[in-house]
């Protein structure tokens, strides 16, 4: 490993070198000139023009963020950033410029879902960058004035009904959980550990008391504890009679490894939450 590489270390889950190694493989290596905007805030790719949204991993220099001219951010060597619009296909919700000159690898959607066909393991790479940003902007939030009044998300089906039958089938009937209308099913502060998809019925999460989200059926919830063995940051109750297929950390994991489109569709439903969440600051 040269002194290029980004070194292996950090406490939180996420391996610079695990990224390094995936995005060399798969990606293109390119350097940026001091000043340089990389992707502005706002923009996105049309795919009529052939444009492509990239994500990115920093080998040297430092990448600021702004939003509206004001900095939000900074990514050092070893970072990846301009994940989000790459993987649920939105506007950037940031401008990112090259505070100093900077050397980055590349990864358009084709060739990001062409490692994972290869490396399906690197979703839970992602998955734990991206659910750590997400709790830090929860958290806050929760210090500054709360969610706000407005904030609710319907989420997107996650899976569909061919993909909840295979889920169902692969862990059977003693995976399934059932909970009358008006039971809570986790509670915000809880230690995590099962994640839940909806079969029938729907939910309704709040964080601190305030209802931010309701989940139908293939979707999904409580997978952000379940990645980072972190407390809940939010509380379920079933809103109608619901069925619940309840997942265990190591089944979540050797699903997540032996299934490259599972990775995808979480990848997909956590960046949605995030990019969620990054507009509740602007409201």
């Amino acid at each position: 490993m040269d002194n290029q590489t980004p070194a292996p270390t950090n406490n939180t889950g996420y391996d610079p070198l695990v990224a390094w190694r995936f995005f060399t493989a798969a990606g293109d290596e390119e350097e940026v000139p001091a000043g340089k905007a990389i992707f502005h805030e706002d923009e996105k790719a049309s795919r009529l023009l052939m444009q492509k949204d990239r994500m990115y991993l920093l080998l040297e220099g430092e990448v600021v963020l702004s939003v509206r001219d004001r900095l939000v951010g900074t990514i050092q060597k070893g970072e990846i950033f301009g994940e989000l619009a790459s993987i649920t296909h939105s506007a950037r919700s940031a401008t990112a410029t090259a505070k100093t000159r900077c050397r980055v690898v590349a990864l358009d959607e084709k060739q990001f879902r062409a490692g994972l066909r290869e490396h399906p393991e690197f979703s839970l790479t992602m998955m734990t960058l991206m659910v750590g940003r997400l709790r830090k902007m929860i958290a806050r939030l929760k210090e500054d004035a709360g969610m706000p009044a407005n904030a609710l998300w319907n989420e997107s089906e996650v899976f569909g009904k061919k993909q909840l039958a295979e889920l169902a089938d692969t862990f059977g009937s003693s995976a399934i959980a059932h909970y009358t209308q008006g039971k809570p099913i986790v509670q915000e502060g809880q230690v995590g550990l099962l994640m839940y998809v909806v079969l029938e019925g729907d939910v309704e999460v709040t964080i601190q008391g305030r209802v931010v989200e309701e989940i139908g059926a293939g979707g999904m919830f409580g997978e952000m504890a379940l990645i980072g063995r972190t407390e809940r940051l939010a509380s379920a109750v079933a809103v109608t009679d619901c069925s619940l297929l309840a997942i265990n950390r190591k089944d979540f994991f050797d699903l997540v490894k032996n299934n490259p489109e599972f990775g995808v569709a979480l990848l997909s439903a956590v960046g949605e939450r995030a990019r969620y969440i990054a507009t509740c600051f602007a409201l």
